[in-house]
């Protein structure tokens, strides 16, 4: 994202970023308990804007690691013994839906562990370097979107045996696939996107005005 400020807690019509994606899991009812990994310098400023929200549930602040797989790994070892399922999200997709959450975690009480996906519209290329090496083909692709949830026991072994084996994967789900079990695949939205670079600004203003509109919609009509 480039600046001095850490892409999570760039404002969103005055709220960082970080705090939108809290919300939606705070009222979340298959939720239980939130655990927020961040970096050393950044925990003060969090704990401030945590507090100032007073959330329901328990947003418990941890040391993350150097990468997304050693923060979740971490996240995991404290993470209480009967813990049923472990839900994965990224801190800038504030627009997940509290009803994705709640079918992701069904499936994972179902099947053990699922993702949500959406369809690639592009026509997608496999390439090394800068030749292609074949054409991929489009209806047997998805794009991996978070939340991504999970039996806690199969996690916990698919991050053992991926410390083990030394493998760093691209997200959770690609430490599952390794063991062999199945992973089922949601539909997701084009709403729940993830704020990495500048350009993805106008859109999630746009996507925040839509949400207070409808929010105050419905609080208008609640009063009548």
């Amino acid at each position: 994202m480039g600046g001095e400020t850490p892409k999570q807690f760039l404002s969103l019509e005055g709220v960082p970023i970080v705090v939108h994606t809290l919300r939606k899991f705070n009222i979340a009812d298959s939720i239980d308990e939130i655990f927020l990994g961040l970096r050393p310098e950044d925990v003060d400023r969090a704990r401030t804007e945590i507090e100032r929200e007073h959330f329901s549930k328990p947003v418990r602040l941890l040391l993350g690691g150097a990468s997304r797989q050693e923060t979740v790994a971490l996240a995991l070892r404290q993470a209480p013994p009967a813990t049923k399922i472990v839900v994965v999200h990224d801190a800038v997709r504030p627009f997940v839906d509290p009803d994705m959450i709640r079918q992701v975690v069904e499936a994972a009480r179902k099947v053990g562990a699922a993702i949500l996906g959406i369809p690639s519209v592009d026509t997608v290329k496999q390439v090394e370097r800068q030749t292609i090496l074949g054409t991929l083909p489009r209806e047997r692709i998805v794009l991996a979107q978070t939340p991504q949830a999970f039996r806690f026991e199969i996690l916990k072994e698919a991050f053992e045996r991926a410390l083990a084996d030394g493998y760093e994967g691209t997200d959770e789900s690609s430490l599952v696939e390794r063991l062999g079990h199945t992973v089922e695949v949601l539909m997701g939205s084009d709403r729940n996107i993830k704020i990495t670079k500048p350009s993805d600004l106008p859109l999630a203003r746009l996507f925040t005005a839509q949400d207070q509109d409808q929010a105050a919609h419905l609080k208008r009509m609640t009063s009548w």
